[in-house]
Protein backbone atom coordinates (compact mmCIF):
# COMPACT_ATOMS: atom_id res chain seq x y z
CA UNK A 1 0.00 0.00 0.00
CA UNK A 2 1.38 3.49 -1.31
CA UNK A 3 1.47 6.26 1.05
CA UNK A 4 -1.04 8.70 1.80
CA UNK A 5 -0.28 12.00 -0.35
CA UNK A 6 -3.79 13.70 -0.22
CA UNK A 7 -4.83 16.51 2.70
CA UNK A 8 -3.83 15.45 6.32
CA UNK A 9 -6.90 17.31 7.64
CA UNK A 10 -8.94 14.62 5.51
CA UNK A 11 -7.27 12.13 7.95
CA UNK A 12 -8.02 13.58 10.84
CA UNK A 13 -11.49 14.72 10.32
CA UNK A 14 -12.07 10.87 8.83
CA UNK A 15 -11.01 9.92 11.86
CA UNK A 16 -12.65 12.50 14.16
CA UNK A 17 -9.67 13.34 16.60
CA UNK A 18 -6.75 16.00 16.46
CA UNK A 19 -3.74 13.18 14.80
CA UNK A 20 -1.60 16.41 14.77
CA UNK A 21 -0.16 15.59 11.13
CA UNK A 22 0.67 19.14 10.35
CA UNK A 23 2.82 20.41 13.19
CA UNK A 24 1.66 24.15 14.16
CA UNK A 25 -1.37 24.29 12.51
CA UNK A 26 -2.89 21.26 14.82
CA UNK A 27 -3.09 23.81 17.55
CA UNK A 28 -4.21 26.89 16.02
CA UNK A 29 -7.99 28.07 15.14
CA UNK A 30 -7.44 26.44 11.56
CA UNK A 31 -7.44 23.39 12.28
CA UNK A 32 -10.11 21.35 10.83
CA UNK A 33 -11.22 19.23 13.61
CA UNK A 34 -11.29 22.33 16.35
CA UNK A 35 -13.69 24.28 13.68
CA UNK A 36 -16.14 20.90 13.68
CA UNK A 37 -16.01 20.98 17.29
CA UNK A 38 -16.69 24.10 17.52
CA UNK A 39 -19.42 24.65 15.08
CA UNK A 40 -18.39 26.63 12.31
CA UNK A 41 -18.00 23.56 9.88
CA UNK A 42 -20.40 21.06 11.48
CA UNK A 43 -23.17 19.21 9.45
CA UNK A 44 -25.78 17.81 11.31
CA UNK A 45 -27.41 14.45 9.09
CA UNK A 46 -30.76 12.99 9.01
CA UNK A 47 -31.64 9.52 9.01
CA UNK A 48 -30.47 6.27 11.02
CA UNK A 49 -26.73 5.78 11.43
CA UNK A 50 -25.58 1.86 10.92
CA UNK A 51 -24.10 0.14 13.79
CA UNK A 52 -20.51 -0.44 13.78
CA UNK A 53 -19.26 -3.82 13.88
CA UNK A 54 -16.66 -5.27 15.94
CA UNK A 55 -14.58 -6.01 13.17
CA UNK A 56 -15.65 -1.89 12.41
CA UNK A 57 -14.08 -0.86 15.80
CA UNK A 58 -11.34 -2.64 15.39
CA UNK A 59 -10.40 -1.48 12.00
CA UNK A 60 -10.96 2.02 12.99
CA UNK A 61 -8.67 1.86 15.53
CA UNK A 62 -6.20 0.08 14.02
CA UNK A 63 -6.24 3.33 10.67
CA UNK A 64 -6.48 6.00 13.83
CA UNK A 65 -2.90 4.59 15.12
CA UNK A 66 -1.46 3.82 11.55
CA UNK A 67 -2.22 7.52 10.43
CA UNK A 68 -1.28 8.71 13.64
CA UNK A 69 2.38 7.65 13.05
CA UNK A 70 2.36 8.29 9.52
CA UNK A 71 2.99 4.86 7.93
CA UNK A 72 2.15 2.15 5.05
CA UNK A 73 0.43 -0.86 6.28
CA UNK A 74 3.30 -3.13 5.44
CA UNK A 75 5.52 -0.70 7.74
CA UNK A 76 2.76 -1.04 10.60
CA UNK A 77 2.26 -4.36 9.91
CA UNK A 78 6.15 -4.91 10.10
CA UNK A 79 6.55 -2.85 13.53
CA UNK A 80 3.30 -5.43 15.19
CA UNK A 81 4.97 -8.27 14.03
CA UNK A 82 8.12 -7.35 15.81
CA UNK A 83 6.39 -6.70 19.24
CA UNK A 84 4.42 -9.94 18.33
CA UNK A 85 7.28 -11.85 19.37
CA UNK A 86 8.48 -9.85 22.35
CA UNK A 87 7.85 -10.86 25.52
CA UNK A 88 5.19 -9.07 27.63
CA UNK A 89 2.20 -7.40 26.42
CA UNK A 90 2.06 -7.23 22.72
CA UNK A 91 0.07 -3.62 22.65
CA UNK A 92 2.83 -1.74 24.86
CA UNK A 93 5.34 -3.13 23.08
CA UNK A 94 3.97 -1.85 19.83
CA UNK A 95 3.22 1.62 20.89
CA UNK A 96 6.90 1.55 22.26
CA UNK A 97 8.49 0.37 19.07
CA UNK A 98 6.58 2.92 17.10
CA UNK A 99 7.55 5.59 19.54
CA UNK A 100 11.42 4.34 18.96
CA UNK A 101 11.05 5.31 15.19
CA UNK A 102 14.47 7.42 14.49
CA UNK A 103 11.42 10.06 12.69
CA UNK A 104 8.98 10.21 15.61
CA UNK A 105 12.09 10.73 18.36
CA UNK A 106 12.78 13.86 15.98
CA UNK A 107 9.39 14.75 16.08
CA UNK A 108 8.84 14.14 19.57
CA UNK A 109 12.34 16.34 20.19
CA UNK A 110 10.82 18.58 18.64
CA UNK A 111 13.31 19.45 15.74
CA UNK A 112 10.39 19.16 13.06
CA UNK A 113 7.02 20.00 13.81
CA UNK A 114 5.04 17.30 12.13
CA UNK A 115 6.43 13.03 11.95
CA UNK A 116 6.04 13.68 7.81
CA UNK A 117 8.48 16.75 8.08
CA UNK A 118 11.03 14.70 10.26
CA UNK A 119 10.63 11.92 8.18
CA UNK A 120 11.82 14.12 5.18
CA UNK A 121 14.60 15.58 7.44
CA UNK A 122 15.52 12.26 8.27
CA UNK A 123 16.09 10.84 4.49
CA UNK A 124 17.81 13.92 3.88
CA UNK A 125 20.40 12.53 6.41
CA UNK A 126 20.38 15.52 8.28
CA UNK A 127 20.68 13.54 11.73
CA UNK A 128 23.12 11.26 13.43
CA UNK A 129 23.04 8.89 15.86
CA UNK A 130 25.54 8.13 18.32
CA UNK A 131 28.08 9.92 15.91
CA UNK A 132 26.88 8.00 12.57
CA UNK A 133 24.92 9.39 9.99
CA UNK A 134 21.37 7.51 9.73
CA UNK A 135 19.33 8.19 7.16
CA UNK A 136 16.25 5.36 7.93
CA UNK A 137 12.86 6.75 9.45
CA UNK A 138 11.94 3.75 10.56
CA UNK A 139 15.56 2.86 12.63
CA UNK A 140 14.63 2.15 16.03
CA UNK A 141 16.68 3.96 18.98
CA UNK A 142 17.71 2.63 22.17
CA UNK A 143 18.24 4.18 25.68
CA UNK A 144 21.11 6.19 26.18
CA UNK A 145 21.25 6.53 22.02
CA UNK A 146 22.34 10.40 21.44
CA UNK A 147 20.30 12.15 18.52
CA UNK A 148 22.00 15.38 16.90
CA UNK A 149 21.55 17.38 13.76
CA UNK A 150 24.86 16.94 11.61
CA UNK A 151 27.30 20.08 11.96
CA UNK A 152 25.70 21.66 8.36
CA UNK A 153 21.84 20.83 9.73
CA UNK A 154 22.17 22.79 12.81
CA UNK A 155 22.38 25.66 11.01
CA UNK A 156 19.58 25.10 8.71
CA UNK A 157 16.97 27.50 9.80
CA UNK A 158 14.11 25.28 9.87
CA UNK A 159 15.72 23.06 12.31
CA UNK A 160 17.33 25.85 14.05
CA UNK A 161 13.63 27.76 14.29
CA UNK A 162 11.71 24.31 15.00
CA UNK A 163 14.59 24.07 18.15
CA UNK A 164 14.00 27.58 19.61
CA UNK A 165 10.53 26.50 19.81
CA UNK A 166 10.76 22.86 21.63
CA UNK A 167 13.36 24.52 23.96
CA UNK A 168 10.49 26.55 25.41
CA UNK A 169 8.33 23.11 25.46
CA UNK A 170 7.77 20.41 27.57
CA UNK A 171 10.07 16.92 26.33
CA UNK A 172 8.34 13.89 26.59
CA UNK A 173 9.87 12.15 29.99
CA UNK A 174 11.83 9.42 28.29
CA UNK A 175 13.78 11.94 26.34
CA UNK A 176 16.39 14.86 26.92
CA UNK A 177 16.80 17.56 24.83
CA UNK A 178 19.76 19.84 24.59
CA UNK A 179 18.72 22.70 22.27
CA UNK A 180 21.88 24.66 22.25
CA UNK A 181 23.81 21.72 20.88
CA UNK A 182 20.97 20.83 18.62
CA UNK A 183 20.64 17.17 19.86
CA UNK A 184 18.59 14.85 22.23
CA UNK A 185 19.21 11.99 24.60
CA UNK A 186 16.67 8.78 24.09
CA UNK A 187 17.39 8.82 28.71
CA UNK A 188 14.92 5.33 28.98
CA UNK A 189 12.70 3.76 26.59
CA UNK A 190 8.94 4.92 27.13
CA UNK A 191 6.27 3.24 29.02
CA UNK A 192 2.60 3.28 28.06
CA UNK A 193 1.75 6.95 30.06
CA UNK A 194 4.50 8.33 28.42
CA UNK A 195 2.83 7.79 24.86
CA UNK A 196 -0.42 10.06 24.37
CA UNK A 197 -1.49 7.87 20.96
CA UNK A 198 -4.99 8.21 21.48
CA UNK A 199 -5.94 4.68 21.06
CA UNK A 200 -6.94 1.15 22.83
CA UNK A 201 -3.94 -0.64 21.64
CA UNK A 202 -5.41 -4.11 23.04
CA UNK A 203 -8.39 -3.62 19.91
CA UNK A 204 -5.79 -3.18 17.19
CA UNK A 205 -3.84 -6.14 18.73
CA UNK A 206 -7.44 -8.18 18.56
CA UNK A 207 -7.58 -6.45 14.75
CA UNK A 208 -4.60 -8.27 13.89
CA UNK A 209 -5.05 -11.86 16.13
CA UNK A 210 -8.32 -11.98 14.24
Amino acid sequence: MSRYVGPSCRLCKAEGLKLFLKGDRCYSAKCAVTKREAGADKKRRGGMRSKVSEYGIRLREKQKLRRFYGMTERQFLRIYQIALKQPGQTGHNFLQLLERRLDNVVYRLGFATSRKQARQLVTHGHFLVNGKKVDIPSYLVDADDLIAATEKSREMTLIKDNTEVAAAKSTPQWLELHSDKVEGKVVTLPTRDQIDAPVTEQLVVEFYAR
